[in-house]
């Protein structure tokens, strides 16, 4: 199990310079900034949107169990997709800056 585990990362070692080199002759570059960009921020509303969709279920829960602390619960709610949704958003300041 050892030697094949050294074996693979000896053979990726050695595998590594080869497809550092650039090819001769290629057509236009990639923008692999815009490209991990448009990634991280499908990742980002990814989980923004399910820590919203967690959010919601537990305040709605949470008011169905104690109605009369509903106007807390609201507020603490409103208060995290602000904070939730933010995380999007700065996300998506960083690609305008990077890309741009």
């Amino acid at each position: 199990m050892k030697f094949r585990l050294l074996a693979i990362c000896a053979l990726l070692l050695f595998a590594l310079p080869l497809m550092a080199q650039e090819q001769a002759g290629a057509g236009a570059p990639v923008n692999w900034v815009a490209i991990s960009a448009g990634f991280s921020m499908a990742i980002a509303s990814g989980l923004c949107g399910l820590a919203q969709a967690k959010a919601v279920a537990a305040s709605v829960e949470g008011m169905a169990r104690n109605p009369s602390a509903s106007a807390a619960i609201r507020f603490a709610l409103l208060l995290g997709l602000v904070l939730i949704e933010s995380l999007a958003l700065y996300t998506l300041v960083i690609i305008f800056v990077k890309v741009v």
